[in-house]
Parts: structure tokens; sequence; C-alpha cells
């Protein structure tokens, strides 16, 4: 039945005909509640249109002939719709097509729309295709290998993406590379509440049909879809992306939360050009935001908005135009003073936010605003690391070194994939002998330890039952090398090889929960005012977050556990990991620059402890003890050393005996050749202690008695040297480590002596750790800044950007609050704040403005992605907070706090007084341990009230924790969650501590001053490889200009064009910065 909506009135009516399924334009049982009806309503409300629904039984059953004649038609496919029928009828009446119908096919194959955009330059993730005309068909053009797929000699290292081609295929698969831990996501139209699921143990690609394979775009977790209206209207939602955890976040009405965010110009231009590529007037799509480009992998067709009554007037109004051009050109297409609807908008919550206000340190007033939080945190608790030396000289081992490494009989190998360990494995078990040999055979010494040398090799890549590079690695390294004839040449043939296996040091199911944990309480408690608004800040755009790890696999956990506890995320860690955390190993990683000087501080550590520490500290001053060589360690340190290795063997020897069994039983089992299953789940760790291990009385973890006691014995052996009479220093904290781990998860097994051992290690430990990076504050600032130096370059840059971010933005708002009131009369009565329709004169002169600033502007280039404030329902739109986190080791926990606290002492600062109060370097001398989740916290607050000039709008403020600093002995049954931690095998994180007196007043320039000469200067970071960061400066007045336009803090500000674009205008712009927010200098 045809229904009219019209009103009789005097003057033919311009006829729209709605030609779509009617479950289109219902929303239950009620017609026209849907966006569709939301804005036919607004279209009819102008007195200009007649509404014609066809309704499913026209189009359904009646022929082309007997379907309403209409002026202008919406007509797009849905499931069930007859796209060739309604064709035939466009043929026939020749309507104005506001989605041209013939294009609408394209949409359905994935290969077809790709090749669309490429055709009209709009960019496209790198992609390939795989086409079979029958399931499982073998394809010579295809290769898929352990970590990449390989489409006619193009290769996709995971994580890549894996589409169907038929566009209404929704389910596309993400494979994540074994180094991450392994396994696929799968996402999907949303189902109730989930959008996606991880599948660990799915490691090989589909071949049952035809796919795409594209690289993927890590966007920060974020997705972006737009919404044109035209070619010249585009309206742009972010919403949290399935690829992080999958689960949809929604509204008390349960909508789905998505937030209006600003187009840069190039994504305007994109959208023009997908409305007039695909001949699709109202068109969503998906754009991907990665590394300061923007990539289209999706194209929807016809698409609106919900739940935006300011979206609903836009396209009301857009469309209008169009039918008014297209079927009555002499009428105005002005829009009327007053909006002729009227709709009661509910009122919608605003966003609680509170003013910054007191900080941690003491309040400084209510115009303080927090402007960026910067953090460096040690990773969550971890098994021992371990490392197995052995020389070998078995040709099957020699030959696996040279098929990695090219057949080079002089180059090292690294195995690290599970192809490569599962070789190694194999190899590894037909060498270990069946039995061992018994003390009276004639076996050589060196022979029974090579023997169980090899044993411990195939245990430990049998533990777990799973393969990760993450967490284990083999070094095999030519030693001895022959010459042997071949043909009529001579080539080297290595002979023997040295094999070194570096396992263990793998997050446990504690780390990750503190991690988590950790995450939370920085979500709750480092964002003043915010609470839980650090999820809408972060949604919104207005939360530049950025996450970088070390290149240890426990490092990238921990962060990828933090950022779920942050973001309030679920699900498994592999896909935050792989969306969020980016290495850096330059900055995070290693002790090479300062490996001298630390040789220096543990021989002269080992010549204190010889001598006597009491001697040494004698001339100490009582009033600043830290000052002295050796501070913190024990005076009978020499004394103590006989009875760590006392207590050490009694440890071992009892470890031994629990291992014997499980051997004996290891010994009489002859499946050598069985292939243990993968299981990349259990690589990552779990929330949960292995209840049923430990009720069998086996060790927590993957970790067996063999493996345990071997790393007991190696502690024994290297700890002292009985024919040198030599104690080795450097043991002290790996003896303690071991101790604190076997105290925290092997508890149940009963060891004695073990709390023993614990309380003496951690004497020695506490005093021999902090002084390794130093023996005195001299010698500590010198290898802290070493290894420190790119780190600390880092965060001055952070905090630099963050101030001159806000200094744009606070010159804004003065400019645009003075711009304002100079403005026409007219405009501040302008009674349209709804308008989108601009007049010829104000296009050109937007043309104008923004053709002069992409003169000025050519090589800016940086981009920065910004929430829309006249769409989204947020009190300070211009509110932004910076957050850097960076996970790295102890090693750069202790040096980045030495730096801090011993700077003044560096010959270019002296008379200056430390960065860290008195009271708080007498905390940190009896911390001595930075512990597991110990982290150092930079915030700095912009007080809005101080003139921009002056260096007291700026202040920083500093804290730090100890980690997870309690003794696992320590058991206090009055802190009940303390108690039901350590049933779980964990330590609570202590809190954060204050370095500054309070109420002390630490300026960002004093900051610099005073950490500058140890930071890597902004000159030797690299040039950005990608356009990926902000800049940190602003070069021309065009910018300005531009983020005028885009960015209307004054109520009175101009209202116009949403995400307006041109076609002069478009074809010009370049891809540039609204407002920095990314890192500066390159990829860091």
């Amino acid at each position: 039945m045809v229904k009219g909506r019209g009103n009789s009135g005097v003057g033919k009516k311009i006829t729209v005909g709605v030609c779509v399924m009617e479950k289109k334009v219902k929303c239950g049982t009620e017609v026209f509640s849907a966006p569709m009806g939301q804005i036919l309503d607004r279209l009819q409300a102008f007195g200009e249109f007649e509404i014609i629904h066809f309704g499913d039984k026209v189009i359904l059953e009646d022929p082309i002939e007997r379907w309403p004649v209409c002026d202008c038609l919406i007509a797009f496919h849905s499931s069930g719709y007859p796209l060739e029928k309604a064709e035939a009828y466009a043929t026939l009446r020749k309507p104005f097509l506001v989605n041209e119908l013939e294009p609408q096919h394209l949409l359905h194959d994935r290969r077809k729309v790709y090749e669309c955009l490429e055709m009209y330059g709009i960019p496209v993730p790198r992609y390939a295709l795989v086409n079979r005309d029958k399931p499982y068909q073998e394809l010579e053009y295809f290769v898929e290998e352990e970590d990449f797929v390989e489409v006619h000699g193009q290769r996709f290292w995971k994580p890549f993406v894996e589409k169907p081609v038929h566009g209404d295929d929704h389910r596309i698969m993400i494979y994540y590379p074994s180094a991450a831990g392994g396994g696929m996501k799968e996402l999907f139209r949303k189902v109730g509440n989930r959008s996606s699921e991880f599948h660990p143990e799915v490691r090989r690609v589909r071949r049952e049909g035809s796919y795409i394979y594209e690289e993927f775009m890590p966007t920060g977790g974020t997705d972006v879809k737009v919404y044109t209206v035209g070619p010249e209207y585009a309206h742009a939602e972010a919403r949290k992306s399935p690829v992080v955890d999958g689960v949809v976040m929604r509204n008390p009405d349960g909508k789905e939360v998505r937030y209006p965010v600003l187009l840069t110009p190039n994504e305007k231009q994109m959208a023009r050009e997908v409305c007039i590529a695909f001949r699709q007037g109202v068109c969503g799509f998906d754009l991907l935001r990665c590394e300061g480009r923007s990539y289209v992998c999706d194209v929807n067709g016809w698409s609106f908005v919900k739940n935006s009554y300011k979206y609903y007037d836009d396209a009301a109004c857009v469309l209008r135009k169009m039918f008014l051009d297209a079927k009555a050109p002499h009428l105005s297409t002005t829009i009327p003073p007053i909006l002729p609807w009227k709709v009661n908008e509910p009122a919608q919550p605003s966003e609680g936010l509170t003013r910054q206000g007191s900080g941690i340190i003491g309040s400084f007033g209510q115009a303080e605003e927090l402007r960026c939080v910067i953090a460096i945190i040690r990773h969550g608790d971890r098994t021992p690391k371990q490392k197995v030396k052995l020389k070998v000289t078995e040709e099957k081992l020699l030959n696996l070194m040279l098929k990695y490494n090219g057949g080079r009989p002089r180059a090292e190998t690294k195995l690290k994939s599970a192809v490569q360990l599962q070789d190694l494995l194999d190899a590894t078990r037909i060498l270990v002998p069946r039995t061992r040999p018994s003390p009276g055979s004639d076996s050589e010494a060196e022979d029974i330890e090579h023997a169980e040398k090899l044993r411990q090799v195939k245990a430990v890549l049998e533990e777990g039952g799973h393969f990760s590079g993450i967490y284990r690695k083999v070094q095999l390294k030519p030693l001895k090398w022959v010459k042997v004839a071949k043909a009529d040449t001579e080539e080297e043939r290595p002979i023997e090889a040295l094999m070194v296996l570096k396992y263990g040091g793998v997050l446990t199911h504690a780390g990750r929960k503190q991690a988590e944990e950790l995450g939370r309480y920085f979500r709750n408690n480092m964002y003043p005012g915010e609470g839980t608004g650090l999820l809408r800040l972060h949604s919104t755009y207005r939360h530049d977050l950025k996450i970088y790890s070390s290149d240890e696999g426990r490092v990238q956990m921990s962060a990828a556990a933090f950022a779920k506890g942050l973001l309030d995320l679920e699900g498994q860690l592999t896909p935050i990991l792989v969306s969020l955390v980016s290495k850096d190993s330059s900055m995070l990683d290693g002790l090479d620059n300062a490996s001298i000087e630390m040789e220096e501080a543990k021989a002269r550590l080992n010549d204190l402890i010889a001598s006597g520490v009491k001697a040494v500290q004698a001339n100490g001053s009582a009033k600043r003890p830290w000052m002295v060589d050796g501070a913190g360690l024990p005076l009978n340190a020499a004394e103590l050393l006989p009875t760590l290795v006392k207590l050490t063997r009694k440890v071992t020897e009892q470890v031994r005996l629990l291992a014997k069994d499980e051997d004996e039983k290891l010994a009489e089992t002859t499946s050598y050749d069985v292939i243990p299953p993968y299981d990349q789940a259990r690589a990552l760790g779990k929330t949960n202690i292995d209840v049923d291990r430990i009720a069998a009385g086996l060790p927590c973890g993957s970790e067996g008695f063999l493996l345990m006691y071997a790393r007991w014995r190696k502690l024994e052996r290297d700890l002292y040297n009985e024919r040198k009479d030599r104690y080795d220093i450097t043991q002290i904290p790996d003896v303690y480590d071991s101790c604190k781990y076997d105290l925290l998860h092997n508890a149940h097994l009963n060891i004695d002596g073990l709390d023993e051992l614990f309380k003496v290690a951690q004497l020695l430990a506490d005093g021999v750790i902090p002084n390794e990076y130093g023996i005195n504050p001299k010698q500590k600032l010198k290898i802290g800044s070493k290894i420190a130096r790119r780190l600390l370059g880092k965060i001055l840059i952070d905090l630099r950007n963050t101030r001159e971010e806000a200094i744009n933005i606070a010159e804004l708002k003065s400019q645009c609050q003075s711009s304002t009131s100079n403005k026409n009369v007219k405009e501040h009565i302008d009674h349209q704040p709804k308008s989108v329709i601009k007049s010829e004169e104000s296009r050109r002169t937007s043309f104008t403005s923004e053709k002069s600033m992409d003169q000025d502007e050519d090589d800016d280039k940086e981009i920065k992605y910004r929430l829309d404030p006249k769409y989204a329902n947020v009190r300070t739109p211009e509110r932004h907070v910076r957050t850097r986190l960076y996970f790295t080791s102890e090693s750069h926990i202790h040096s980045l706090m030495n730096v801090l606290r011993y700077c003044n002492l560096d010959e270019s600062l002296q008379g200056e007084d430390s960065l860290v109060c008195d009271q708080a370097l007498e905390r940190l001398l009896k911390t001595k341990e930075l512990d597991y989740m110990s982290y150092i916290v930079l915030r700095m607050f912009e007080n809005t009230e101080v003139n921009l000039e002056d260096s007291k709008r700026y202040r920083l403020e500093m804290t730090f924790s100890r980690g997870a600093d309690l003794s696992p002995l320590e058991k206090n049954d009055d802190d009940v969650e303390a108690a039901l931690l350590h049933q779980e095998h964990t330590l609570p994180i202590m809190g954060p501590e204050r370095l500054q007196e309070v109420g002390s007043y630490l300026t960002l320039d004093r900051m610099e001053q005073m950490v500058r000469p140890f930071a890597m200067p902004a000159e030797d970071f690299p040039p950005p490889s990608t356009p990926q960061g902000f800049s940190g400066y602003f070069k021309s007045a065009g910018v300005l200009e531009r983020l005028v336009n885009l960015w209307p803090f004054h109520k009175h500000a101009a209202n116009g064009n949403h995400d307006k674009t041109t076609s002069k205008t478009s074809s010009k712009t370049k891809d540039k910065s609204s407002l920095g927010g990314g890192d500066n200098f390159g990829t860091i």
C-alpha cells in the first residue's frame, strides 16, 4: 500500500519516493522513529516535499509500472531487496536518485570495492587477493608459513587481516604472530555485547573460499565510521575497536557508545571521493587511522548516524538542497531563520568533569588542570631468569645451525620461532641418552655433565607443552671449523658450537594480575577529578595515550595487562598487545652503554665487602647517609656470605630429592618421539594459580622439579668457587630472586631452610642491587645517565610537546573569544545553529584561507585527531590529557631514579638543590629494592590563571612506588586483602610516595635545566619515517586559522557546515595537523 505523508497545499510539491524495505524505517512497532523517519519528518516540515512510502508489498509484489511516480527516489539494497527491479523502475521513470542503483552491486564484493577505491586514488591498506574456484583448492601463488602468508610473491607478516571477498560475510579474521603468543581473533556482526572472539589455538588461515589478505593497521584501539550526505558533508564517529577486546560499550539506554570526531582536511577529501566514486549520496564507510595516515577499509553504502538530533537536522538540510537543486533550481535553498520543526530533544546528562585542583603534594588552586601523565613502570612478577651454556659437537645440532643461518659456517644462529624450537627439540630428544650412567661406569665426568645439560635443554623445550618466542630463545655460535673437500673446492664446516639457551623470566599469573590492578589504580587515581571519566576522555580523542615496551616478553605482557586495566578492556592479552603497545628496545632495553662502568662498580663492591663495610662507611655523614660508598650494604656482609652458601646448599639438596622421583619416572618413559601439543594460551600466563598442580604437590606454573633443581644447582655452583675460595657477589640477586619466587609460589612444597635463606639473601641483595648501578651518588649518576639517556630525552620531548600544545590551545581560545566580539551583529543573533549550507561567498573565503595555509604548511604533515565539539555531548571539548607509559626492567627504573635524585651533583649544576627532597632521599635509601611493578610518575599541571609567559604556569609533580615490595614472609592477619592476595601467590603494590616536599613548586623550566645535561638531545632522535607525530610547534598563521574554524571554543563561534568540503579546497588539501599530540622526532 502506498502511503503519502504530504500536506495538501497551494502549489505542487516535490514528491520523494522512499523505496526501501520497511525494516529500514521502522524501530519496533513505531514507524519513523528510526534515523530515516527522523530525517523524513524534518524534510516534510519544510513544506516543499511530499513523502511517498512504497512499502514492502508494492516493492516485492507489484510490477514497476504500478509503483508510484516520484520526482526524487531514495532506494538502497538490503537483505531481500529486489535491486534489479528498482533499477528497472529508475530507468522507466528517471527520478533523481540520491544513491544510484547500479553501483550498489559493487558493494557486495570487497574486491570490486577496493578496485574502485584505488581507481579514485583513495588510500586502502596494502592487500592481495586469493581467488579459489572451489573450496580448499590448492594455489601455486599462495604460500602459508608460521608467521606470514605470501600471495603472488607479496608477503604479509602477522598480524594480518583475512576478509571474505563477499561483502555480506562479516566473519573477518586477524592472525597474530607467534612472538606475541599467536592465535586468531574473529570479528563479526554484534551479537549482544560482543563483536569479536579470540581463539588462541587457531594458527592456520581459512581455505574454504576466496579471501583478501591485508596488512593489519594498529589504530590505538579506536575505529572511525564516516557518514556522508552528499559529497560536501561528512560526519564521523569513533568507537572502541572490536580488535581490542570485542566488548561493545553501551550507554544506559543500551545503545553503542560512539563519539563524534573531527575529520582532517585529507579525510574530508576522501569522504567526498568515496561519495563520488560509488555514486552514493548517503554513504557510510570505515576509516583506519594509523601512524598519521588514514585508509578506507570498507564501504557500506546507505548509512545514517543513530541518536544524534543535530545530525538529523544537518542531513535534512543537505537532502533538501539536493532535491531542490535537482528538481526546482529556481527555488531558494536558503535555510529559514528558524528551522520549521520542533523536536523535544531529551536532556542528555553532561559529562561530570571537575577542575583538576589538588595533586598528591598539595593543593595549588582550582585553576590547575592536569595536562600530562608520564609513567615509567617495571614489569610484573616473573619466574626466575635462567641460562644453560654447553658446547655441542653433535652433527644434528650443527646442521640445525647451518639450516637457520643460511649455510654460513661462521655465522651464529638465533632460534625463537615455534618451528625452529620444534626442530631443536626433535634433535635433542634423539641425542639425550635413554639412561643415566651409573656412578661406577667408565664415563667421564664431562660426558655426564654434557648429557645432563642436554637433558635440561630438552626439559626446557618441553615445558608447558607450548612454544612461545617471547620466553625462550637459543643461540648457536660456531667455535671451531675444518675444511672439507667438495668437488674441486674446499669448504668450511663447523665442528663445534656454543649453545646458549635462555629461558624463564615469564610473566606469572601474579604478574598479570598485578599489572591489571595497577592499570585500574591509575585509571581511578592518577587523573584527579576524572575517576572513570578517563575512559570518556580516551574514547573522545581527548586522551592522547601511547604505550611503549622493551623487547622482553614479560615487559610487553605487563604493558598489555596494564592497558587492559587502565582502559577497562576484556579478553586475552595478545590482541591488546598488538593493538596498543609499541616496542622500543633502543630506549627501554640493554645496559651496553654502561657495561664498563657497571663492571667497575661490581669490582669496587666486591672490594668493599671483602675489606669490611663498617670501616669504609665510618667516614660518612650521619645527616646524609646516602652519600657514602656502598650505602645500604649490611655492615656484616662478609660474615653473611658463608651462611648464604650453607643455606643455599641445604635448599638445593632438598629440591634434588624432590626431583629424583620425577627423574626416575621420566627415565622409564620411552616416548621421546611424541610431539607435545601447542598451547599458546598458557604461554601468556594465567590470572589464577594452578590449583590442580598445587594439590598434586607439584611446583606452581609449568616448571617441573627437574628444572627447579637445575635452577638451584646452578646457583649453588656459581655462588661459591670452593677451589679458589671465592664468592661471586653478582649471584646474590639471583639467589634472592629464586628464594622470593619459591616462597611466594611454592610455599606448599615446605622446603626447609628457605625462609632462613631468604632473610640472609634479602639483607645482602638490598645492599648489592642498588650499588650495582653505582657505588656512590656520582657513579650512580654517571651510570644512570648512560642507561636512561634516550628515555630521559624522550620524557623531555613529551613535556615540551604538552606545553606547546597547551600554549597553542590557550592562545586559540583567547583569539577565538576576541575575534568573536568583532563579528557581525547578525551572527550573534543567528537563529540557525543547525544550518549546514553556506553561501558561495563563504565557500570562496574558505578556499582562499586553506590555499594559503597549504602554501605555508607544505612540510607539516603530522596528524592529530580531535573530538568534534559541535556534535559531542561533552562540556569541555578543548580538554586534552597526554599519557605516555614506558614499561621496562629494573635497570632503567634504578637508572632514571638515580638521575632524578643526584642530577645536582653534576659539575654544570653545582650549587643547585636536588629535584628530590632530603626526606625522600632517606626513604629511597631505606627502600633499596624497586620491586615488580615499581614506578616513577611525572604529572604536569597547568595553572590557567597564570600568564602564559610565567614559568609557574606549568608545575611538575614527581612520585614513585616501591612496587610489590612486601616480603612473602610478612603475613598481616589484620589486612584481609593482603592475606587473600598471598593465598593467590600475589603481593600487593605499594601506593605512590612523594619525591618532593609538601607544597614545593617544581616548574617545567627547572626540570629541563636539571635533566637536560643527561638526556639525549631532541635533534639526535631519528627523523620520522612516516608522518606520525606532533611537531610541537605551529609554523604559520594558516594552522591557527584552520584551528579557529574547526574548534569553536566560544558559544557564539561561527556555525556552518559540519565537516564541509568543496572540490577546489579538497583537491589542494594536504594531510595536515589540526592540533599536535603525537610524539615528536620520528618513531619515538
